[in-house]
């Protein structure tokens, strides 16, 4: 009995141990030192998933310094490895885990990412022997995964996530009409987009702030190549399974640029997600302060809705 009783230990201790996790530290080459992220991996042979970031500093799990700390992504990925799914965040290059990568974390392109997607998909699927690996774009991210995916290559498919479906300048121009507050800097913002999208800098110091801190110098011929990018006219020549995930609750894109990524590629698969928002996070009401309130709470798990969406479709396309 008592030998019984070790084993059956001993069986329920292995059990629990395969049923966590492992994380990993990991790096891929920049161009001037090593860009970081880390591998939650729950085992086994289930789909892998490399999470790519939205815009600005946005760090692997999701925060920025600007005030947002809802850790999507870091909460994203425990939700997926719960269901077997292994994920990929990494912090961009030159910043945070990733400073050594380059000295000028703005002097990078659309490009730049999307070969930096296929370097972590590809260290991913060499270190597991998956013969695929998905791409998950969240907001600016998706358009990241659009580009990346013109190159089918040791790539599953791609999720895009609160992701637009127009050009950024489109975007950000709505995002400066939607907040009241912007009013007194609005034509400013209005004209300084005009002129990125034509393809000319503008002074910082001829912008009222905080305009000017928000778009200096360095940045602008970053935001001059992302507004030459249309994801919709991407997302029609993607030969590869798309999902497309969108809260109805985001007031940052739109459900109509969702409806716009789907309609330009029409076997993608459009999942609408009421009360979701852009930090994917559940919110009870239409209420603005609500919403942004959720930014800052990283005790809020990501709304079940999400995970159930990804975890579908990977699953599906096996």
């Amino acid at each position: 009995m008592t030998g019984m009783t070790s084993a059956l230990i001993a069986a329920t201790a292995a059990l629990a141990a395969a049923s966590v996790p492992s994380t990993t530290e990991l790096t891929v080459p920049g161009p001037q030192g090593a860009i970081a992220g880390t591998l939650v991996d729950p085992g086994g042979k289930g789909p892998a998933i490399v999470i790519i970031p939205g815009s600005g500093p946005t760090d692997r799990d999701g925060d920025n310094p600007l005030g947002v700390k809802a850790a999507s992504y870091r909460l994203l990925a425990a939700a997926l490895a719960a269901r077997g799914i292994a994920t990929l965040r990494a912090d961009k290059r030159g910043l945070f885990g990733s400073k050594a990568a380059m000295a000028d974390p703005s002097a990078v392109t659309i490009a730049d990412y999307a070969a930096d997607a296929h370097a972590w998909a590809g260290l991913v699927a060499a270190r597991s022997g998956r013969p695929c690996v998905w791409l998950l774009g969240h907001s600016e991210g998706g358009l990241i995964a659009l580009a990346a995916a013109q190159d089918p290559t040791g790539l599953c498919g791609i999720i895009l996530v609160s992701a637009p479906g127009r050009p950024l300048g489109m975007v950000l121009r709505e995002q400066f009409k939607a907040n009241p507050a912007n009013a007194p800097i609005l034509t400013a913002a209005l004209g300084m987009i005009d002129s990125l999208e034509a393809g000319r800098p503008v002074d910082p110091a001829t912008l009222p702030p905080p305009l000017g801190q928000l778009f200096p110098t360095a940045v602008q011929p970053f935001m001059i190549d992302l507004f030459a990018h249309d994801p919709a006219k991407l997302a029609a020549s993607v030969r590869l399974p798309i999902l497309i995930v969108q809260g109805e609750r985001d007031i940052q894109i739109g459900v109509y640029d969702a409806q716009a990524l789907a309609a330009a590629a029409p076997a993608a698969r459009l999942v609408l997600l009421p009360g979701v928002n852009h930090v994917l996070k559940s919110v009870a009401t239409d209420d603005r302060a609500a919403n942004l309130a959720t930014y800052g709470d990283p005790a809020l798990p990501i709304a079940p809705a999400v995970i159930d969406a990804v975890a579908a479709f990977v699953a599906e396309k096996r």
